[in-house]
């Protein structure tokens, strides 16, 4: 897919993908690009600017790359070395911090109002970190 930058013959600027510069080429040689505001068909490309990589970009790659991998590597440790309890987390958490259950590293799940609550009772509790990849959208990075 490709996406350029139009303008047609009135002024109006829009956007469009095509699946190829050959598309582009042959729906605007036979009249099917059409302006959306005014419905001209005399298009053509307006002037764009290359997506240049800056050294900031491919530093930010390197570091979010780096910190996926040590979350996965916390997960794993996790999963391997602490006890899963499931959705009883919050209660297990609390019997723990109360004696009523052996010390242990413990792992599971809690609702936000139980880890909230959990906190109000200064019983510690952390989230593990969510599990990324690289398609992951920047807005949850």
């Amino acid at each position: 897919m490709i996406r350029y930058d139009l303008r047609c013959a009135n002024g109006d600027e829009f956007e469009a993908w095509f699946g190829s510069i050959a598309d582009y080429d042959k729906q605007a040689a036979t009249g099917l690009v059409a302006c959306p505001h005014c419905g001209s068909t005399h298009v053509e490309k307006a002037p764009m600017a290359p997506a240049v990589v800056t050294g900031r970009a491919k530093q930010a790659r390197a570091e979010r790359a780096v910190a996926m991998a040590m979350a996965a590597k916390v997960r794993e440790h996790i999963r391997d070395n602490f006890d899963y309890v499931g959705d009883k987390f919050a209660a297990e958490a609390r019997k723990i911090h109360t004696g009523e259950s052996e010390e242990r590293a413990i792992w599971g799940e809690a609702t936000p109002q139980e880890a909230r609550e959990l906190a109000d009772e200064g019983i510690a509790a952390s989230p593990l970190p969510p599990e990324l990849s690289p398609q992951t959208p920047k807005a949850l990075n």
